[in-house]
């Protein structure tokens, strides 16, 4: 039988909005979508969609690590965007992150996130063991 365990990097903001970092199940992390917060839900950025996709990646990666996983585990990222003209600076960040190979990436346009400033959400799947 696969075991199945919530996410918890601790970050006090889950509690406040209901939700996990994610689900794993076996050595594969399903983690929810992430937005620039800091640990305490304080939008980070607001507007820059360069900044903020660097504190999202910071996120995915300090939950993933929480797992005994790195960035290099990550197979699969869906993105959603406010303003497809930020592309870039998105795509920018993505690269910086991912220097060795961007994952299977999906980026959907989208009218608004959660929290005013919000540009840029992120989520992403993981099997740990597979970043070499």
């Amino acid at each position: 039988m696969t075991t199945r365990k919530t996410i918890d990097p601790g970050w006090p903001w889950l509690k406040t909005f209901n939700i996990t970092a994610g689900e794993r199940v076996g050595d594969t992390l399903y983690l929810s979508g992430m937005l620039a917060f800091d640990p305490e839900g304080n939008l980070q950025a607001p507007g820059d969609m360069y900044a903020q996709t660097m504190k999202v990646f910071a996120n995915i990666a300090e939950a993933i690590e929480s797992e005994g996983g790195t960035l290099a585990d990550v197979v699969k990222i869906t993105s959603y965007i406010t303003d497809l003209a930020m592309y870039p600076d998105f795509k920018h960040a993505r690269s910086e992150t991912f220097p060795n190979g961007v994952p299977a990436s999906t980026a959907i346009g989208c009218a608004s996130l959660l929290g005013e400033g919000s540009v840029i959400e992120i989520e992403a799947v993981a099997v740990l063991g597979t970043g070499g």
